[in-house]
């Protein structure tokens, strides 16, 4: 009988522990230069795409951060073929605003990230730099900033007019533009699950 019973006690005491420590995985963030992230799950289920910003700029930091964590995406053999442009200059942003229709928030936007592939370094550089650009996006949303995925690539015309206004050297591609900066007004992340669009084993 005491057996059983010390053998009750170290269950619970195990279940105790397992669950406290399932809470504290919960919980836990990872901080890296200086910055406390979000929970990785629940930060790609809160990420939206936010055109609307206040004037506050954005601290250096957190924007170097946000390259940082683009630059941590996985790329095919390793050749890495990004190329990143930040950019704050008002009329440059202000022009392009104007001449890309699909990108009107950049009047408001304190600043732009574009990333780019340097096709000479691979093939398939506008993978590798889609991972990127989705890295920065849920970089930005970990540090309360809102973005948007503005696409540049394979549009001729939005790629010429990106390459002039910031210099870009033949091999070097836009593929996105991403104007980043604190949200304004109402944002909510959208349900895009599909049940209907998962298979197993065979279509």
């Amino acid at each position: 009988m005491k057996k059983r019973i010390g053998s009750y006690i170290l269950s619970g005491i195990a279940t105790a522990f397992i669950l406290a420590s399932c809470c504290n995985n919960q919980e836990k963030t990872v901080s890296v230069d200086g910055y406390s992230d979000k929970e990785a799950i629940a930060n790609i289920f809160e990420r939206k795409s936010v055109r609307s910003f206040t004037a506050q700029p954005v601290e250096q930091e957190k924007i170097e951060l946000m390259v940082k964590a683009g630059m941590a995406a996985p790329s095919a053999m390793d050749r890495r073929p990004w190329e990143i442009v930040v950019f704050d200059n008002r009329e440059a942003m202000d022009s392009l605003a104007e001449k890309l229709p699909y990108a009107q928030m950049l009047k408001e936007a304190p600043m732009a990230i574009v990333v780019c592939g340097n096709e000479e370094a691979s093939g398939i550089w506008y993978i590798d730099c889609s991972a990127v650009t989705q890295n920065i996006l849920l970089a930005a949303e970990a540090l309360d900033l809102g973005a948007v995925w503005t696409g540049v690539y394979p549009s001729e015309d939005r790629v010429e007019l990106v390459k002039s206004a910031l210099s870009l050297p033949d091999n070097v591609i836009p593929l996105a533009l991403v104007p980043v900066g604190y949200p304004s007004g109402e944002n909510s992340p959208k349900d895009k699950y599909d049940e209907n669009k998962v298979r197993y084993n065979k279509w």
